[in-house]
């Protein structure tokens, strides 16, 4: 039996102060949305009274209200908890601090602004060595429009941007930027050089649902995979004498890499590789033709096909596909599409159950859909608009982009 759970956690102080509703329903007793008890819901909503209306079932235009309703509160939130950490240009999260330092250029689009993280070098050094550079990332690029911001790294080891507290980090980053800067969570960018270019192949794929595009700057990847840059623009630059460590020789096996995975499916891994003649570690800003590059690129929230590769730092969500909290693992893969009304499962490994997040821009959720998975249907039937999905989707980043109002979990066969 397939069994739909909805799941609405107890929201953060402003936000009503909803209970904890677990209910687990079949797929057979999922009914169409009642406009009439849809109105309802988002009123209850609008005055903080929304527990008896967790799992009503919303109409495709309620959604929209509701998900309006959640976000002004989760704005007010972050407005009246983070006020000071911006002013301060400091976060702080458990016994780990961040610093950071922004410039804004140009004129404001009418969609908001573009935002450029870009991460410093040094790493494995005296923490006055890794401040040097993170003084000196501070003027380093000048995009034509947009926040320019370099962040200070929490700690001073040779990993220092690839540790699993960054993407923590950065995540509230981004929020605190588009909430008090007006940037537009589709054009945020990610950058770095040297230590934070081995940020940038770490970081890259397993944040990529949260980014527009990225670009390596003189970086090493380590043990990192391409894989999950399916949906996110990527560029590197290398100079051809940067011998240490084999960086110019592996940057361009990381290229080939990109180019197989492209050429096996050529609607995705965008790339540009860059190899500098004459140019050793420092391309004396020949690579600053990145930042151009990546400005020409809008984050797709919902792409039609995600491929998610966990890294050694695992994620719980990306883009519309999930894992239970706890249940992720490492180099696990999940390879999904989206055709009509039916999602497929390619691929699944290290993964036994998944869980498949969808709205409207991704199927007709007043028609049913179908989960497939080896040729076998794992789902078939109607999906619910909730409050509660949409409460619990964006509990965690507070983007409203990967906020979905329905959920489907599957197990796979092994």
């Amino acid at each position: 039996m397939i069994t739909i759970r909805f799941c609405l956690f107890r929201s953060f102080r402003p936000l009503a102060c909803l209970l904890l509703i677990c209910p687990t329903l079949r797929a057979d007793e999922i009914p169409p949305a009642d406009p009439a008890n849809s109105r309802a819901a988002v009123k209850a909503l609008a005055t903080n009274k929304a527990e008896k209306y967790a799992t009503t079932p919303l109409t495709k235009d309620d959604t929209s209200k509701a998900l309006a309703i959640l976000l002004d509160r989760r704005v007010a939130e972050v407005k009246a908890t983070r006020e000071a950490e911006v002013k301060d240009k400091k976060i702080k999260l458990g016994d780990l601090e961040m610093k950071f330092a922004y410039k804004i250029f140009g004129e404001k689009p009418a969609t908001g602004r573009s935002l450029f993280i870009s991460m410093h070098g040094g790493g494995g050094a005296p923490a006055r060595v890794n401040d040097q550079q993170y003084e000196n990332q501070k003027g380093l690029y000048k995009p034509e429009e947009g926040v320019y911001l370099a962040p200070r790294a929490p700690s001073n080891t040779w990993d220092l941007w690839h540790q699993s507290h960054v993407d923590g980090f950065f995540e509230r980053l981004i929020e605190d930027m588009v909430v008090f800067e007006g940037v537009d969570r589709d054009r945020v960018y990610l950058m770095g050089y040297s230590a934070g270019g081995d940020g940038v192949y770490q970081l890259a794929p397993r944040m990529a649902d949260r980014l527009a595009a990225a670009s390596m700057m003189a970086g090493h990847p380590n043990e990192s995979s391409p894989l999950g840059l399916r949906n996110l623009p990527f560029a590197l630059h290398v100079g051809a004498n940067d011998s240490a460590y084999n960086r110019n020789k592996i940057a361009r096996e990381y290229g080939d890499k990109l180019d197989g995975l492209q050429k096996a499916d050529p609607t995705g891994y965008e790339h540009l590789v860059e190899i500098h003649p004459g140019r050793a570690h420092w391309m004396n800003l020949e690579d600053a033709s990145a930042v151009p590059w990546m400005a020409r690129f809008r984050r797709n929230s919902v792409p039609k096909k995600v491929v998610w590769n966990q890294d050694d730092v695992t994620h719980d969500q990306f883009y519309w596909l999930a894992v239970r909290p706890g249940k992720a693992k490492a180099r696990s893969t999940v390879i999904a599409s989206v055709e009509g009304q039916e999602i497929q499962i390619e691929k699944a490994e290290g993964v036994d159950e998944l869980v498949i997040r969808l709205d409207d821009r991704l199927v007709d959720l007043d028609k049913p859909v179908k989960v497939t998975a080896g040729g076998k249907t794992l789902f078939e039937g109607l999906l619910a608009r909730t409050i509660a999905g949409l409460e619990a989707t964006l509990k965690g980043p507070g983007d409203p982009k990967l906020a979905f109002p329905s959920e489907v979990v599957v197990t796979i066969a092994r």
